[in-house]
């Protein structure tokens, strides 16, 4: 079940952070790091904080950009430690472990970090299902990003441990990272064909509508629905529009 679950470190700029990452994984049975944009790596400073971990550098996968990171996974959560100015589902750290561990059972799961000093942009954070913020002293709230990923590493780990007792009537397939933003690519497509929203300025419309699909997360089988919706919608614009 922890293979299903996988590290994302955003633009990564001290490589010291990414090998403390690769120890505080291993220590919780987390093996997989997907690196977006570090700075540096492969590094010696990241092997020599990787210590006993050292056996993970070979197996972390650098990528691009965030799509290609979370790739094929069903559910996504974000670090966050601000708030926006349109609020996410957000998760605690034990709910976040307690999720982690549930779906992945079903589908592949990623925990997002962003970089050390500006975390993640508006833009990650909305292609994530769920934000999560990590409880600290509220007048010094700061974490390292190592030492971010050590504290969800153990909630997982924990949860993992208990995960026999978690309701098995929740495991069920959901839209991957690609299928979602396919829907809601196709739901902008028909929006526009029905005048709802301008597509050159959709405005806020489209982030509201990601954030209610995020917060309701529709399985498989309802996200199929919603497409045959979508299409039905533009295909009587399309016939409306043809006979005007």
């Amino acid at each position: 079940m922890l293979d299903a679950i996988r590290i994302v470190m955003l633009r990564t700029w001290h490589p010291g952070n990414i090998g403390s990452a690769l120890r505080a994984m291993k220590t919780m049975g987390l093996t997989r790091l997907v690196l977006v944009n570090p700075e540096q790596f492969p590094s010696p400073e990241a092997e020599a904080m990787a210590a006993g971990a050292s056996d993970l550098l070979d197996k972390v996968e650098v990528v691009s950009s965030l799509e290609e990171a979370i790739e094929g996974c069903n559910l996504v959560i974000g670090t966050s430690a601000r708030s926006r100015s349109f609020p996410w589902p957000m998760l605690t750290s034990r709910s976040c472990g307690e999720k982690a561990v549930q779906e992945a059972r079903t589908g592949e799961v990623a925990l997002v970090f962003g970089q050390e000093t500006s975390g993640m942009t508006n833009e990650e954070l909305q292609q994530c299902h769920f934000h999560v913020s990590i409880d600290a002293n509220p007048e010094y709230p700061v974490l390292n990003v190592a030492s971010a990923v050590q504290i969800l590493c153990y909630e997982v780990y924990q949860a993992s441990l208990s995960d026999s007792k978690l309701d098995e009537e929740d495991s069920v397939p959901y839209p991957d990272s690609r299928q979602m933003e396919q829907f809601y690519k196709q739901l902008e497509l028909a929006l526009g064909d029905i005048n709802f929203i301008i597509r050159q300025h959709p405005g806020k419309i489209m982030t509201k509508l990601r954030r209610f699909f995020n917060r309701a997360r529709p399985e498989q089988e309802e996200m199929n629905i919603l497409r045959g919706v979508l299409s039905r919608i533009r295909q009587n614009a399309a016939t409306k529009e043809s006979t005007e």
